[in-house]
Formats: C-alpha cells, structure tokens, sequence
C-alpha cells in the first residue's frame, strides 16, 4: 500500500528535491498536492491533512527585514496545520524541519524551535507521530540565491561574472540536498516518532575555502571546459551544485577547437582532471537514444560525425531545450543533473557520438531514471 505524502513548501528548494524524488517511487509513495494557499482556507487545508498518511512542513520563512515577521508567520503556520490535524483527528506522521539555528539567539531560530515544541505537544495529547528534524546548512542544486545559502549565493555570482564577498569567513556544517531527502525518507519509511533528531551534516568547511573551490570550478570549468580534479564526496557535490547554476540554454553546445592539416583534422574531446569512462555509439538514422536523468553524474556528449537534436528538460518543468549538432562543426554539451535528456538522429547517415562519464556503469547503483524529455 503506497503512503500517502503531502508537503508543505512543496516548491521550495528542499520540497522540490524531496518532491521530485518520491515521484520516482510510484509503488510506495503517492504525492499529494498541496498549495500555499491551503494556508489560508481552513477548508481546503482540513482536506489536504485527512488526505494524508505522512506531511512533511517544510514551509516557512527563512529571510525578512524585520525578524518579527519571520517568527509571527512561521508559528502561524504551524498553528493553522495543527489546527487542521486536531478537526480531522488525523494521526498523520508529521516530519518537521527546523534548523540548527534553534541554538542562536535569533527569532528565526526561536520560531523554529517553538513550533518544534507545539508539534510534540500534538503528538503527544492526540496519539499521532512527529519527527522534529534539526537540520545543519543545506546546499545543492537550484538554490536560491541569497537566500538558501551562501553557496548558492557563490555560485550565482560566479556564473554571471561577479565578485562574491565573504561576509563572516567561519567554518560551515553542511549537508547536501541529496542526503537530506534520502534521510527524509527513511525517517517516513521508519514511521518512529523522534522529536529532536538532529540531522548529521556530512561536511564542515570554512567559507573561505568553499568560496576557493568555487572559483577553481568558474575557472576550469565554465571558462576552459575543463573537468575539475574532485578529491572528496563534498568536492563533487560542490561541483554538481556549481553547474546547476549554469544555464545549459545559453551555454551549450560549444565547438570543439579543430587542428587541420594535410593529414586531416584532429579535436580534443575533453580535458578531465578526475577519473572517468569513455564510449562511443553509432546511432541509425531516425534512432533516439536516452529518456533519461541523473542525479550525481558528470556526462558529456560529443558528436563528431552525422547530425544530432539534443533534448534536455528540467524534471518538474515543461520547458525542452533543443541544441542542433552536425559532425561538420563537432561541438559537444554536457548533461545537467536533474535534467532528463536524449539524443536523435536526425540526419540521413549514421550518428557517431563520443561520451564521457565520470564513474564506470555500475547495474547495482546505476543513477539512471527514465523519463521521457
């Protein structure tokens, strides 16, 4: 029997990811829509709760310039989704995500924390079950700038050609988007109760030295095309986040430098600094290869013979990116994470396509989800 899932702040950065990634598990999880304006009709909000065997309430309000505002709405919400629970007499899991900010004296801590507490307090007078999750800094791809986190401010600042400045430079507790949704659902597999989890964060790292990676990866990679040496999970996480914010419409394809001579032409494919795997297809006139996304993976396509229609689309959005590629020109576009993608022969002679990937195929850990562009 498939749970039943609703979020709140489903279009935020982490109700995105958490989202989006349930929505790969049809046999177990069903989602259920939810609008922000629920929030504001008792009605509608009674009937997304008793629809619900587990919600998870992401939605808040992390920036304002009066903190007051902050802490008013985010204990409004959590009122008004109580609320809902004690009309419907609902025994729903709730998952709740606070912050590690609950131990700064800051309102936007305090809010958190509060409404950590009136959730217990639910759980124990009405018999339902709460997960309070205390959650380090969260980073990963598609942040919001200036709001998310530092990271995503970085990196945003770096793609369009400004000067981050680093405001305090001390050492940063991270967990990657990832992560956190895989803890996420195992805490709604595991159905527990625990009402102070604190969140593990896999990475502590100074501001400073996040803000030098990012630069090398601006400099290698966006400027040189250039693969990054990536020496840790964090490093590679890192990356992934740091091409998220290059937009693959503006971006991409990029023409592969030719050397002519007498004896022909000759191109290089890809500069790596980290490992990898190198293959080639031969694809028929009319073939279409792919329908599918990655989560973690560095891939690049190179056609060098025949004539090729790339697709991406951003899973959880509408918008196909076509890039039009003729071996006569060899150019090269390499896959964003989170975007499904496929390749077509569109020409009247066989396609040849080189492809680069960082990891070797693994069948038992194969990061490859079907979705048709």
């Amino acid at each position: 029997m498939r749970l039943k899932i609703g979020i709140t702040g489903k279009n935020g950065f982490v109700g995105n990811h958490l989202y989006n990634t349930l929505g790969l598990f049809p046999d177990k999880f069903e989602n259920v829509p939810f609008k922000k304006e629920y929030f504001l009709d008792d009605k509608e909000l009674d009937i997304f709760v008793a629809s619900c065997d587990v919600i998870v309430h992401l939605a808040a309000m992390n920036r304002h310039s009066d903190p007051k505002v902050i802490y008013d709405i985010n204990l409004d919400l959590v009122s008004k989704l109580i609320g809902a629970l004690d009309r419907t007499n609902s025994k729903a899991h709730i998952l709740f995500s606070s912050s590690s900010q609950e131990d700064k004296d800051n309102l936007y801590g305090q809010s958190k924390k509060e409404g950590r507490v009136l959730f217990q307090d639910w759980a124990e007078r009405s018999g339902g079950k709460f997960t309070g999750m205390i959650i380090p800094n969260v980073f990963g791809p598609f942040g919001k700038p200036n709001y998310n986190s530092v990271i995503a401010t970085f990196c945003d600042k770096l793609v369009h050609e400004q000067v981050p400045e680093i405001q305090v430079d001390g050492s940063l507790k991270l967990i990657y988007i990832t992560e956190l949704v895989d803890g996420i659902i195992q805490r709604i597999e595991e159905g527990t109760s625990l009402y102070n989890y604190y969140v593990p964060h896999s990475a502590e790292i100074k501001v400073s030295d996040i803000l030098n990676l990012l630069e090398k990866y601006n400099k290698e990679y966006k400027n040189n095309g250039v693969i990054p040496e990536l020496n840790s999970r964090f490093e590679f996480c890192l990356f992934n986040t740091f091409r998220s914010f290059i937009n693959p419409g503006t971006f991409f394809p990029i023409n592969h430098a030719l050397h002519i001579d007498q004896r022909g032409v000759f191109a290089e494919v890809i500069r790596s600094n980290t490992s990898g795997q190198f293959s080639y297809s031969i694809t028929h006139p009319g073939i279409t290869r792919g329908n599918h996304f990655h989560m973690r993976k560095i891939e690049r396509f190179s056609v060098i013979k025949g004539k090729a229609l790339i697709q991406l689309r951003r899973i959880g959005t509408s918008e196909i990116l076509n890039f039009y590629l003729d071996g006569n020109e060899p150019a090269y576009v390499d896959m964003p994470i989170w975007y499904t993608h496929n390749i077509k022969n569109i020409g009247e002679e066989d396609l040849y396509t080189l492809f680069w990937i960082n990891e070797f195929y693994d069948p038992n850990d194969p990061d490859t989800y079907f979705e048709n562009v």
